[in-house]
Parts: C-alpha cells; structure tokens; sequence
C-alpha cells in the first residue's frame, strides 16, 4: 500500500515511474470491470453525499432554545423535531463510509495482487488507479467539510443526550428505530475523528495489509 502511495504521488521525475496515467481517458478492460463496477457503484453517489454535508446548517437554535427552556414542552418537541431528520443526514455519511471502505478493499486487493509491482499495476489498470485517486479526493473533501462545522456533533451530542432522557422517562422517542444504541455507538466514536473518513480508510487499509 505505502508503495503504491508512493508512486501515485511521486514529484521527482527522475526517480518517478516512467508511464502515463491518462485518468481522464482510462477504461477498465475485462478483467476489471467487476471491482470497477463495484466501485463505481459506491462512487456515483460521492457528490451527493459532498453536497448534503455542504448544505448541513444544524439546529443550533432550536437546541439552544431547548436548553435554556427546559420547562417549555414545545420548545423541547421543536428541537427534538429539528434534530431527528439531520441524524438521519448523519446516519446516511456514517453508512456511506462503510460502503466507501468496502470499495477500498476490493480496489487494494486488485492493485496490490501478484505478479505485478504497484507500479504495473497503474499502467495496466488505469481504470481502478483513477477509482483509487477519486476516493482520496472525496475523504479530503469530506474531511475537510466535516472540521469546519461543529454543528454535526453538536446534533448529535444533543441526540443521544435527549433519547437518554427519553428512555429514563419512558417517553416513546420518534426516530429511535432509525438510529438504535449500537449504531449510535459506532457513529460517536466515527464523528468523535477530526478526520473519520481518513481514519476509516486508514484503518481499513492496516486490516487489508496485516490479513
């Protein structure tokens, strides 16, 4: 893996790799249509996924509201109601990373396998190398919209803490099914990551070498 990072990203052109890696025209010949057909399939919906989080505002407002009007009932529903749909926004980025991840392994385990050198591998399969540099791009994308807006924890912070209440109370939680305990779990500790789609493709990555 560190070898093929090496030379997808090399800037010395005496010691680079002596080939052309034409991304804008690369076709996947038949032996990699199915992983490229697989990961094309999660790569579609990319730039959807880059647009909702852009347009993720959050519900400061309501949440502030809530908490300083912590007798008001309809402040509290309002909030609850402004929170619930954007968990769901965040539900669907946490359950993208994990068809992302499952993208990588096919392409890892196609761009790494022998006979070939990374370097052959990128010249013969030009096709999965621009997949492979597309999925970098949009973890540096997501990454890096994901830092700026501190509204994602914010909302999610607010959610478990207000179904937490709800369950001590008995209080039936509307948008609990979507989102149970052991998902909520694993989307803390994913939105807790300065950068989660970089640790989970890292951490994918280590899985991939040490298997």
């Amino acid at each position: 893996m560190g070898n093929l990072l090496k030379v997808l990203t090399c800037t010395d052109l005496e010691q680079g790799p002596n080939f052309f890696l034409d991304f804008e025209n690369a076709q996947p010949t038949e032996s990699e249509k199915e992983i490229y057909n697989q990961v094309n399939v999660v790569l579609k919906d990319a730039e959807g996924i880059l647009e909702d989080l852009q347009s993720y505002r959050g519900a400061g407002h309501e949440i502030r509201e809530a908490i300083q009007h912590p007798n008001d009932e309809k402040l509290q529903e309002k909030a609850w109601g402004a929170v619930v749909p954007l968990v769901g926004k965040l539900k669907k980025f946490y359950e993208f990373s994990q068809r992302l991840e499952a993208g990588l392994r096919g392409l890892l385990g196609a761009l790494t396998s022998t006979p070939y050198s990374p370097t052959q591998h990128l010249e013969r399969e030009q096709a999965l190398a621009k997949q492979f540099a597309e999925i970098l791009h949009f973890t540096l994308r997501f990454d890096e919209l994901k830092m700026t807006n501190p509204a994602i924890q914010n909302d999610f912070s607010y959610y478990r803490r207000t179904l937490s209440r709800m369950r001590i109370n008995n209080v039936p939680a509307e948008g609990e099914n979507e989102v149970n305990n052991e998902l909520a779990n694993r989307m803390s500790l994913f939105y807790a990551e300065a950068t989660p789609m970089l640790k989970t493709l890292s951490d994918a990555t280590t899985k991939f070498v040490s298997e």
